[in-house]
């Protein structure tokens, strides 16, 4: 071997030592997904699954409406890798082109969402978002008290009918939303929730008005509290939360529990997907957390934590049984009929929404 040779055989013997210096900090660098999620809406066990199935971990961050989501994605806001929106958002993070195409190859279990949950008008075909689960706005009651006035749960006149109201002043409670409200008055008035015509709407301005009196409060924040300790009666609320008040009631003992009421005429049904947005900095990693929770043990852990709906059959078999009993929270066929998802909403519809309710909220 000549000088040349030898040299040259130093040099790349010192480039494969280097190499092989640098290879343990390398595999100790974990990869890091960027969740951005609804507080307490995915199980620290499912989590902990995840990290250790993929050697990665999973931060996550916390929005407590679509709009907040939707105003800082709008904001120009980056670095996460999944969303859980719900499906009137997923139509407007559609419309702004903000969401990457899921590849469906590397999703075997979105066989696993039950088909009356796919292909919706929001999004056709999926080509956008995978289905992780479901909440319906209904009523709360405390079951003693409501069995003590005798009064009916079955129907959205336990909150806007005076009669029964009478019974009920200051131990009411009712979302601040006006999207929610407006939806629950239209159903109690026979309309479609997504009906805007403005007439249809004055008619549902006007119940809420005359219920407004009545009411202690609108309060989409603490109305778990408020229920779990006795101080209001009847919540107008989303199924999970109530589920979470009754849990939290008989941790403490209370001489009452926290009923679901699903009223007669119909409610709003909102369906969460995991999407990926189109900026994610890690989509790979990304579609494989979505499969993931796609699997039927790995779904079924969010409805045993906060006794949400599920639209993934596979998950069924997993879910406790007094839970998947409750018709509530997995309605039967025929009042499954009567759900409604919410649609997004154009820019005239929004300032007509918006005016009604600031009327309701001012006078």
């Amino acid at each position: 071997m000549d000088l040349g040779e030898e040299s040259a055989v130093k040099k790349l013997l010192t480039a494969v030592a280097m190499l092989c210096a640098s290879l343990p900090a390398a595999a100790q660098k974990q990869e890091v997904l960027h969740l951005y999620n609804w507080n307490n809406y995915m199980s620290e066990e499912t989590v902990k699954r995840f990290e250790d199935v993929c050697k990665c971990k999973v931060k996550q961050s916390y929005y407590g409406s679509n709009d907040e989501l939707l105003a800082k994605l709008q904001a120009g806001a980056k670095g996460y890798d999944v969303l859980v929106p719900t499906m009137s958002a997923v139509e407007a993070l559609i419309k702004r082109n903000a969401l990457l195409p899921l590849d469906k190859a590397k999703l075997p279990n979105l066989k696993n969402v039950m088909p009356g949950y796919l292909n919706t008008a929001f999004d056709p075909g999926n080509t956008y978002s995978a289905p992780y689960a479901m909440s319906i706005t209904m009523l709360g009651y405390n079951d003693k008290k409501i069995a003590e006035l005798g009064l009916p749960t079955d129907s959205w006149a336990l909150i806007f009918d005076p009669k029964n109201l009478e019974k009920l002043k200051g131990k009411v409670t009712v979302l601040d939303d006006q999207r929610e409200l407006f939806a629950a008055a239209a159903k109690y008035l026979g309309y479609s929730v997504n009906d805007m015509d403005e007439e249809k709407l004055k008619q549902a301005r006007e119940l809420i008005r005359k219920a407004k009196p009545y009411w202690a409060a609108f309060n989409a924040q603490s109305y778990i509290k408020e229920l779990t300790v006795g101080n209001i009666w009847v919540a107008h609320g989303y199924s999970n939360d109530i589920f979470q008040a009754n849990l939290d009631a008989v941790a403490a003992k209370r001489p009452f529990a926290i009923k679901h009421a699903l009223p007669k005429e119909g409610a709003v049904l909102a369906l969460d997907a995991l999407v990926i947005p189109r900026s994610a900095p890690r989509p790979e990693l990304a579609h494989q957390f979505i499969n993931f929770m796609l699997d039927g043990r790995n779904s079924a852990d969010l409805t045993n934590l906060i006794g949400s709906g599920n639209p993934n059959d596979d998950a069924q078999k997993h879910i406790k049984p007094e839970i998947k009993a409750n018709k509530a929270v997995f309605p039967d066929a025929e009042m499954a009929k009567k759900l409604e998802m919410l649609k997004d909403l154009n820019a005239k519809q929004l300032r007509t929404l918006s005016r009604l309710w600031t009327e309701v909220k001012l006078k």
